[in-house]
């Protein structure tokens, strides 16, 4: 240390490493916290750079699987429908919108206030096409 520094009176090298310490943490916060305050998305919907692939991988696919089929463990064990097969396919896109929207049973959350009536379209547009070899 400076010798200058140890010179000074105690409570004064007390209030200098103090502030030291706190532009410290400022520092590391500003590192740390202020990317992932401008990554997370706004209320009321979703980044506007993610797709309806994004989404889908990111709130579905934990259950539906990425390519549609349920067969992963949550799905297995919730038995979910594979996305993929005639009969959810035969659901009409209005059917599949309502139940992305407002969720199914009590296994399923509606995402119609966090995503919004035109990502959840596309998300339903996506997830169809699962369907097509």
């Amino acid at each position: 240390m400076d010798a200058r520094f140890l010179e000074r009176p105690k409570m004064k090298r007390l209030l200098d490493l103090a502030g030291m310490l706190l532009l410290y943490v400022a520092a590391i916060c500003s590192v740390v916290l202020v990317p992932q305050l401008r990554a997370t998305p706004a209320a009321g919907g979703a980044s506007p750079a993610e797709s309806a692939q994004d989404v889908y991988l990111d709130k579905c696919a934990v259950c539906h699987a990425k390519d549609g089929s349920g067969n992963t463990v949550k799905g297995r064990k919730l038995k979910v429908k594979d996305l993929r097969a005639p009969e959810s396919q035969k659901l009409s896109e209005t059917e599949m919108i309502e139940i992305v929207s407002k969720g199914k049973g009590k296994d399923m959350d509606g995402f119609e206030k966090e995503l919004g009536k035109d990502l959840i379209k596309q998300i339903v547009e996506y997830y169809r096409g699962l369907a097509k070899p």
